[in-house]
């Protein structure tokens, strides 16, 4: 049985997340005390509940404490069980952060997966779709791990209502580098609206292309369907490693031109680093470079987030993980131990 104390480092839900997806691809059991415990609503709430119930259902698991407000959970998987699986949080809460709970266990599987989440897609604080969708599941295929999705309505908070489908299919890993690209990114944008005037991307793409002197033709509006309004920006950085995308979501009292200023500035920001893998990337792949049994890329400074995974990824996999200063940037690199 691993015990792991849910409030160290960072201290939020990714510790209990990358937890529960490991237990049921390696068949360790755990425990964990302090859910949350420094946040404002400390334990399990919806999001968290359901990432729970998801690993219970693939894992076959026994679990104590699953109920919301809970500090203290244990999970004792018995089997995988990959299938057809649908997830519904019931709120806004990530559809994506539910999904990190599962698919670890899903690549370990002995055969293909389909997994329907409804809740939010593009939320504060936790991946978007996009970034899923065109960021991970590209470099994960590169490490030998299937990942297909399919965004079928939008969620916005805070009415939720979105739609995901995942196809996850058995990895069969191989240890992969992402190093430096000295050539320069290609830029390319998507605003997305729903029950917000088309003006409000007109003034979003005018930034976008002063900012960062984006062509008009690099720059798509899409006007989709949701159960609330909503307005995000994206910013697609395109490399030879890899494709970072930057996320600015429409806020109300958050003028048209602010939420594009935030995209571009950390555009920016991203483009002068010179690194391959962004802050966000670089927490995401700790867990599939570490079932492939080694992997190594360049990045920022390791956030606490990232950090923390770290910690945790090493409770449950025979892998040392290494984060060293590399110049003006990080190499991180994960190796058998």
């Amino acid at each position: 049985m691993i015990h792991i104390d849910g409030a160290f480092g960072e201290g939020g839900g990714q510790v209990l997340r990358t937890a529960l997806g490991l237990s049921v691809a390696t068949g360790q059991p755990f425990t964990i005390d302090g859910i949350r415990r420094h946040r404002q609503k400390p334990g399990l709430q919806r999001q968290h509940l359901t990432a729970v119930l998801a690993a219970q259902q693939v894992g076959d698991a026994d679990v104590a404490g699953a109920e919301t407000g809970s500090t203290s959970l244990t999970f004792r998987p018995r089997g995988l069980r990959p299938g057809a699986f649908h997830f519904a949080i019931g709120t806004a809460g990530s559809t994506t952060l539910v999904l990190q709970a599962v698919l670890p266990a899903l690549w370990s599987a002995g055969a293909a997966s389909t997994v329907e989440l409804a809740g939010g897609t593009h939320n504060p604080l936790a991946p978007s779709f996009d970034f899923l969708a065109r960021c991970f599941a590209p470099v994960v295929a590169r490490l030998g791990a299937g990942l297909e999705l399919a965004l079928h309505r939008h969620g916005f908070h805070p009415a939720g209502g979105g739609v995901l489908t995942a196809t996850v299919s058995p990895a069969t890993w191989r240890p992969l580098a992402i190093e430096r690209d000295v050539r320069p990114p290609r830029l390319s944008a998507r605003i997305v609206l729903c029950g917000v005037p088309r003006h409000v991307a007109a003034r979003e793409a005018a930034v976008l292309q002063q900012r960062l002197e984006l062509p008009a033709a690099a720059i798509t509006i899409d006007t989709v369907e949701s159960n609330g309004p909503g307005n995000v920006v994206l910013v697609m950085i395109e490399g030879a490693e890899a494709t970072e995308v930057i996320v600015s979501l429409g806020e109300r009292a958050v003028t048209a031109e602010r939420v594009a200023e935030r995209a571009a500035d950390e555009v920016r920001r991203f483009v002068r680093r010179g690194v391959p893998v962004g802050e966000h990337l670089a927490d995401q792949l700790l867990i599939p470079m570490a079932l492939a049994g080694g992997g190594t890329f360049v990045t920022t400074e390791p956030s606490q987030h990232t950090r923390t995974n770290a910690m945790v990824v090493q409770r449950f996999l025979p892998v040392q993980i290494a984060m060293a200063a590399d110049g003006d940037a990080f190499r991180v690199t994960v190796q058998p131990r």
